[in-house]
């Protein structure tokens, strides 16, 4: 796979890198009249050496078909035998000091704007140690490594820079130097067991339960925060763009123990982190902290044994392995798509960073301004060749990058354009977050409700003032298509939100809701969603494949089951949306019930002091001689392996009237007499008259109870 990237680099001075917080970097913006785009070509001989020598004259760049003229050139040598120019140190601040030197850049270009080379043949590698996913076990052995690597490996052109994520924003511990005593003394001063509690409520591929915690996140960041991935991702995105300023290939090496999938990831934030690398010149090279696993069959002294023979058979121990595989997936994809590799199962944990470090070689770095200017967000294709074809030579580069988009505020008749656009780039918008979920109940033999629920973080909501109340809209778009790209469902709608003054002062710490839902028939779909706050323009997307299973009666054998809905919260539907495409949705909802409407978790976070409420339907069970199904059904909580909890059985021999034969599954469990902590939950069903089984399990984080609070936000605003 090429590894160079082309990516537009749009730097206007010499600001420091370390300079900047990373709460700061998600506001900065570099801008340019002119669209400068730079692009980093390896070019090597028939031995794989790195070809200097070339002039700006030997090479040819076509921008979707059409000549550019090259602007900018430069080659980094970084294999030169004489040791160049140190670059000390920048220290944090402390009160009292004198301010530190300015860094002296090499400008590229003698008038207009300034884009620079900071480090003239320095290789650039940065550390991003993600607490938040590792135990600290796994910490210790990442820190240990880059000592390792920093005593044995760090070459003379190596500039490295270290940065750590965990209960709090990304952080530039310490910004690109040569100073191996003072990065190791960065290092040492990692505090281990940051965002550790994290990393046990999430899993990461192992079956342990978490401890009793109080969570180092506020109540809506935790919630966030366990149980997907986009806030990883979102942390590997903000540092892409940190790095975004310095035009030279990056190497970023990830620290992680993997970032397991689950079923509300968003393929949204792994599609803009990947798209933001590529502007940024960054190649992303994940090292799972983990190492050489090896499992005992019946799993290690971390975690409750099995009983019997069931942790020797073959599906006990190819489930271990199935669950590190998925957790290392999202990390492949970053590396292969970034330009970078993947580097798991191997104790020698500085031998992965030395290889990443010595994946940049010698390079030429060639710019031009693009005679595109549109900002349409769509991919330019970018080819580079030599002028001379003798030339016998291998270029190594990124074949295009996404142009910029810029979405200015329109009147009220372009904001649906807006939006439309937005919802077709390939580079998906990720200002805000978004955590969604899909279910599937049965309506009639080929069409299925499908209901989608959206949360948003208040704490990113920004909020106007109108006659002595906070206020803000929200617009939605969102289309459902097939596997053949056909359109097959719309959602669009609006709301506004308006909170009392007590209430607002809240928002910080609770999430918005959102809820809709569309009728399809069984198949596989993709469904992408946008959302935007129109106080701010902030937008965000959320994208996600889903299978509605073809549950018809007349293929049995198997006890046919619909999605189920965990929650806490049951809302009178006179606090729903009032629209007539609402009442609609309304009226086909399966999880609104005498006047109540079940509110999805999404995130499958709760606290000891809430109820949780299950729902789930069963479809054609068998029946008696008086066509009366038996079913039975229990819930139960797992900590690992040993049972905390399990009710008692529900009789369920009544069908939903006007639903055919469907069997509705609640149940009702008070969390109080539970741990904070991670569980399995499991709910057992058994036919007893058609002598049928099934099961459905999920995970849940309970959290310890929240400080009371003057007022609660409403969780589906109000119009």
């Amino acid at each position: 796979m090429r590894r160079l990237i082309g990516v537009t680099v749009l730097v206007l001075g010499a600001a420091r890198f370390g300079g900047l917080q990373a709460q700061d970097a998600q506001d900065v913006k570099f801008k340019s009249e002119s669209n400068l785009v730079v692009i980093d070509v390896g070019v090597k001989d028939k031995s794989g050496k790195a070809l200097p020598g070339l002039k700006k004259s030997d090479f040819v760049i076509l921008e979707d078909g059409k000549p550019q003229q090259i602007s900018v050139f430069e080659f980094q040598r970084l294999d030169s035998d004489e040791p160049p120019p140190a670059v000390p140190a920048i220290r944090p601040a402390k009160p009292g000091d004198p301010p530190a030197p300015a860094l002296v850049a090499k400008p590229l270009l003698p008038t207009g704007p300034k884009p620079i080379i900071r480090y003239q043949d320095r290789r650039l590698v940065a550390m991003l140690f993600d607490f938040s996913t590792m135990a600290v076990q796994e910490q210790i052995r990442a820190q240990k490594a880059a000592q390792d690597f920093l005593k044995t490996q760090m070459k003379p052109a190596d500039l490295v820079a270290v940065l750590t994520a965990g209960t709090g924003p990304l952080k530039v511990t310490q910004d690109f130097t040569d100073d191996r005593d003072r990065l190791e003394e960065v290092i040492k001063q990692l505090k281990i067991g940051d965002g550790s509690d994290l990393a046990a409520l999430g899993g990461n591929g192992d079956d342990t339960a978490g401890e009793d915690t109080g969570a180092a996140f506020n109540a809506d960041e935790t919630e966030f925060n366990i149980f997907n991935n986009d806030r990883k991702l979102a942390t590997l995105e903000t540092a892409a763009k940190l790095l975004a300023a310095l035009p030279e290939k990056k190497a970023l090496i990830y620290f992680s123990s993997g970032l397991e999938q689950q079923g509300n990831d968003n393929r949204a934030q792994l599609e803009s982190a990947i798209n933001a690398a590529k502007r940024a010149n960054v190649a992303f090279y994940p090292i799972d902290a983990r190492g050489l696993q090896a499992s005992a069959p019946a799993g290690d002294a971390s975690a409750a044994g099995g009983r019997g023979s069931s942790a020797f058979t073959g599906g006990a121990v190819s489930g271990r392995g199935a669950s590190r595989d998925n957790s290392q997936e999202t990390l492949s994809t970053l590396a292969s798509d970034t330009g970078g590799k993947l580097f798991v199962d191997d104790n020698d944990l500085a031998l992965g960073m030395s290889r990443a470090r010595d994946d940049i070689s010698s390079y030429y770095i060639v710019g031009y301004y693009s005679t595109n200017g549109r900002t349409d967000g769509k991919f330019r294709r970018v080819q580079v060749k030599l002028a001379d074809p003798k030339l016998q030579a291998k270029l190594d580069y990124k074949s295009g990058y996404f142009g910029e988009k810029e979405f200015k505020k329109f009147t009220s008749s372009d904001k649906e354009s807006q939006l439309e656009q937005a919802l077709m780039l390939g580079d998906p918008i990720t200002d805000l977050s978004l955590s969604a979920e899909t279910s599937y109940f049965r309506l009639a033999r080929d069409r299925y409700f499908v209901p989608f629920a959206v949360k948003i973080p208040g704490s990113e909501i920004a909020l106007a003032k109108s006659k002595g109340h906070a206020q803000t809209e929200f617009e939605f778009i969102g289309q459902v298509r097939d596997e053949k790209s056909k359109l097959v469902a719309v959602v669009r709608d609006g709301i506004k939100i308006k909170l009392a003054e007590q209430t607002a002062a809240q928002l910080s710490s609770r999430p918005i809701a959102y809820d809709t839902g569309f009728a399809v028939a069984p198949g596989t779909y993709t469904l992408k969603f946008l959302a935007r706050e129109n106080e701010t323009g902030k937008m965000g997307t959320y994208e996600t494949k889903f299978v509605i299973p073809d549950l018809a009666p007349d293929k049995p054998g198997v006890l046919k089951t619909s999605g189920v809905v965990w929650s806490s919260q049951r809302q009178p539907l006179s606090e729903s949306l009032a629209t007539v495409e609402k009442k609609k949705i309304l009226e086909a909802d399966p999880l609104v019930q005498d006047g109540q409407k079940l509110i999805p978790s999404i995130t499958h976070v709760f606290r000891k002091d809430q109820n949780l409420y299950v729902y789930m339907e069963v479809y054609d069970p068998g029946v008696d001689e008086n066509q009366k199904p038996s079913v039975a059904a229990t819930l139960s909580f797992y900590r690992g392996r040993t049972k905390s909890f399990e009710s008692e059985p529900v009789r369920l021999d009544t069908f939903i009237a006007k639903r055919g034969q469907t069997l509705p599954v609640r149940f009702q469990a008070p969390l109080s007499q539970l741990a904070a902590g991670r569980y399995t939950c499991q709910i057992n069903l058994i036919d007893e008259t058609g002598k049928k089984f099934s099961f459905q399990r999920t995970d849940i984080v309970i959290l310890p109870v929240q400080k009371p609070v003057a007022a609660e936000v409403p969780k589906t605003p109000a119009d």
